[in-house]
């Protein structure tokens, strides 16, 4: 029964999130011929395996066609460790200096595959020259919540014996954005030192409300199972997997990034609004015309400026922390 589940909701949340919107109208004569082609190169792919372990196959092979190509653009080394006994990528750019701070990243894949552990990550390190630590967490439908969570704590607790909270950032889109915004929650429950910045990239704080945008691009019925498989026996109602819930008050400056077909547009939106509410320092970037995460797997001047937006908001933030 998990698995018949987990297959149902990884059609919609796997390696390539393009692919699982039910998108009708044509893409917009706005954008760039690269997003264009890209889209279209995505669409042209074959179809995904039945098997979760087919598709984390399959992403991970995307990870190094896309990721590849961009560690070199940017000078980036990657290379497969473990922090604190979770396997981790750590993304190295050749220039670095000695006293950078450090970028902590939770990649996207509907949190049953990793679709975006590289390619979410070279740019980054190359245009803020910080060390990233990209955690590949434990995946459902093996590990329900919150072990992906405890993988990150685990992490994160070995980077602050390294350094202090106002030199690291943390990061991650789609299921990633999820996980970071619990990140954030567990540290603050645990009475941690909390990162200085959180880039909350296209994802949701609040699992108990999908938003419109995911009504108008989601089968809600998939959606429903996806989040019951990842919370288990959780109630999606607890600040500590949906923190949107929860206390805001003293939130890590936050930047929410998405785009205009995206289905966690409305979400992302929400709980940025919520944040600003909260008088947290925050900020919403909408890149018109795109798909869910499109920066994580399309080679394009739309995804060079999100990238740049990213890098941008923790040079701001860690370097003024100093």
């Amino acid at each position: 029964m998990i698995m018949r589940i987990a297959l149902a909701a990884a059609a919609l949340f796997a390696a390539t999130p393009a692919t699982a919107q039910l998108v009708t109208a044509p893409w917009p004569d706005e954008l760039s011929p690269e997003a264009r082609a890209g889209l279209a190169a995505n669409d042209a792919r074959p179809p995904e395996p039945a098997s979760i372990e087919g598709r984390r196959i399959r992403a991970e092979a995307i990870q190094q066609e896309i990721g590849q190509p961009r560690l070199r653009r940017y000078g980036v080394q990657m290379a497969d460790a473990e922090i604190a006994g979770v396997a981790v990528r750590v993304f190295t750019p050749v220039d670095m200096r000695a006293d950078a701070p450090v970028l902590l990243n939770l990649h996207g894949g509907g949190f049953l595959v990793d679709s975006g552990s590289i390619t979410e990550n070279a740019a980054v390190a190359g245009l803020t020259g910080y060390r990233v630590v990209a955690v590949r967490y434990r995946l459902a439908p093996e590990h329900i919540f919150p072990a992906a969570v405890d993988d990150a704590l685990a992490v994160y607790r070995a980077l602050l014996a390294e350094r202090p909270a106002r030199r690291i950032g943390l990061y991650g889109t789609s299921a990633g954005a999820i996980l970071a915004a619990e990140l954030v929650a567990r540290v603050r429950s645990e009475n941690l030192p909390q990162p200085a910045a959180l880039g909350f990239f296209s994802g949701t704080a609040d699992l108990t409300r999908p938003g419109d945008s995911m009504s108008l691009f989601l089968d809600p019925a998939s959606v429903a199972a996806l989040v019951a498989l990842y919370a288990g026996t959780r109630d999606p109602a607890d600040p500590l997997i949906s923190p949107g819930r929860g206390p805001l008050a003293g939130w890590p400056p936050t930047l929410c990034l998405t785009s205009g077909r995206d289905f966690l547009l409305s979400a992302t939106a929400d709980f940025c609004r919520a944040l600003d509410a909260a008088d947290v320092p925050s900020n919403l970037t909408l890149f018109d015309g795109l798909p869910h995460a499109f920066w994580s797997y399309i080679d394009a001047p739309e995804t060079d400026a999100a990238f740049a937006a990213m890098a941008r908001f923790f040079r701001g933030r860690l370097e003024e922390t100093q």
